[in-house]
């Protein structure tokens, strides 16, 4: 089995991070050779410290159209790097004042978020890590559609949490992110855990975690969800290679 392993906290303080006794560091510097890459989505905007550090720390940051006038209320003394959508939320005004990062795709079939992501991936090609914020919160279907898109980054991509660039959601409460295989994660122990796959045929057998998941029948969203830790590092073992989407808490 092959086990990478995701250290899913930055070196920031513990209190900043959602979710008890995860492993954090104490320097705030980047790592050598890490990229980052924050995209702000028009949900609830980030206010606890973990998210705020992602976005406050990234190397570059890409906003979805909706989310512009929340970034510049917040970060007004940083431009962003690109602004992306469909521009249906853009005044004239801010269209004119960003007209120079503003990259348009009239396209409805995928939503904003996506085209974000998919300028991050043509336009930045550097990047080791990609974070998405504000993409939780104010409209439930929004949120459901966002999580569910990681596993689709996934698929489409090649792109996760073990992946390299890396994809994670974080909200002020959780951290989501995509695996399509058997790995190893360092969560701390104590961490609350979820899993969803879209797969009823996946089997995905644990160690590490309070509730053993080797029985679940994923044909329900709530079948894994609400598991614990109880050691620091967890290990799922996949029947087949497929996708799954972690939630820490």
């Amino acid at each position: 089995m092959r086990k990478p392993s995701v250290n899913t906290a930055p070196a920031v303080d513990a209190s900043a991070v959602s979710g008890p006794e995860v492993s954090v560091g104490t320097a705030l510097e980047p790592a050598a050779g890490r990229v980052s890459v924050a995209i702000l989505a028009d949900g609830d905007f980030p206010v606890r410290p973990y998210p705020r550090y992602l976005l406050e720390q990234a190397d570059h940051v890409v906003v979805c159209d909706g989310a512009l006038r929340k970034w510049i209320r917040t970060c007004p003394d940083r431009m962003p790097d690109a602004v992306v959508g469909d521009m249906d939320s853009l005044s004239a005004a801010l269209r004119r004042r960003f007209a120079d990062r503003i990259h348009a795709e009239a396209e409805q079939e995928t939503n904003d978020l996506s085209k974000a992501l998919r300028y991050v991936l043509a336009h930045i090609p550097e990047a080791t890590e990609i974070h998405i914020l504000g993409a939780t919160g104010r409209r439930e279907d929004h949120t459901l559609g966002n999580l569910a898109l990681l596993m689709e980054y996934a698929r489409q991509y090649g792109l996760g949490g073990l992946t390299q660039p890396s994809v994670d959601l974080v909200s002020d409460y959780t951290t989501a992110f995509a695996i399509t295989d058997s790995c190893s994660l360092a969560v701390g122990e104590g961490r609350a855990v979820s899993l969803f796959s879209p797969d009823n045929s996946l089997t995905i057998c644990s160690q590490g975690l309070v509730w053993p998941t080797d029985e679940v029948v994923f044909d329900n969203w709530w079948k894994a969800t609400l598991n614990r830790a109880c050691a620091d590092t967890v290990a799922l073992t996949f029947s087949h290679p497929s996708i799954a989407l972690v939630v820490l808490a």
